[in-house]
């Protein structure tokens, strides 16, 4: 990363995010409420229903909690094991989802500092283990609320190792110009509903990385 990238970074790209973030939150607080009650509702457990929390690295691998609105229940079977995703995400949850709703408390992780607007989604803690070197890099920068990955299809992206590459590509290329395009794609793809992930469409990445390995062995 250049001198002048971080620059943008530290002078530019940082404090518009937080004043975009502020600005975003009272423009959307009648939603934000709105969201949590129908969440209250439709998880069928009370406030611990609405919220999701979970560890996620962040810049230089530093863990923070990224925080979501919750779009599945708790439900269980007889043995106590959580019910796969698919059967636990409810309509109001598909819906929370499918307009990238679930992402709004990111805001609030941006205000913090752990986040970005605009970067490389940040992913389990679980998986850093598993990451190349140069995977690794997509850690140079704050994780975002919308990255240039995503905007390449969520779900139409086939390997993790085209995700990489897309979140590396913005790493080693972030410049202003770079962040406005992502923001108007953005938009233009929550109107249109694209990108939506499914629960269950690909293994986690520990997984896929454990099963290449294993497949290398054979060979």
């Amino acid at each position: 990363m250049t001198t002048q990238q971080k620059l943008y970074i530290r002078l530019i790209k940082r404090p518009i995010g937080f004043l975009g973030a502020l600005m975003a939150l009272i423009l959307l607080s009648p939603l934000f409420v709105a969201t949590m009650v129908l969440l209250f509702f439709a998880n069928k457990n009370g406030f611990k229903g609405i919220f999701f929390t979970q560890d996620r690295p962040g810049k230089n691998e530093k863990i923070f909690k990224v925080i979501k609105f919750k779009s599945m229940t708790d439900e269980r079977d007889a043995e106590g094991k959580l019910l796969p995703d698919a059967q636990r995400l409810t309509k109001v949850g598909r819906f929370v989802r499918s307009t990238s709703i679930d992402e709004l408390p990111q805001l609030i992780n941006i205000l913090k500092g752990d986040m970005a607007l605009i970067g490389p989604r940040p992913l389990l803690v679980k998986y850093l283990p598993y990451y190349t070197e140069e995977e690794s890099h997509r850690h140079d920068v704050r994780p975002g609320m919308t990255g240039w990955a995503q905007l390449h299809g969520r779900n139409s992206l086939r390997s993790w190792e085209q995700r990489f590459k897309y979140d590396i590509e913005y790493v080693n290329n972030v410049s202003f110009i770079m962040d406005l395009k992502i923001v108007f794609m953005t938009i233009k793809n929550i109107i249109k509903s694209e990108g939506v992930v499914e629960p269950g469409f690909m293994d986690d990445f520990d997984v896929y990385r454990i099963k290449q390995a294993a497949n290398n062995e054979k060979k």
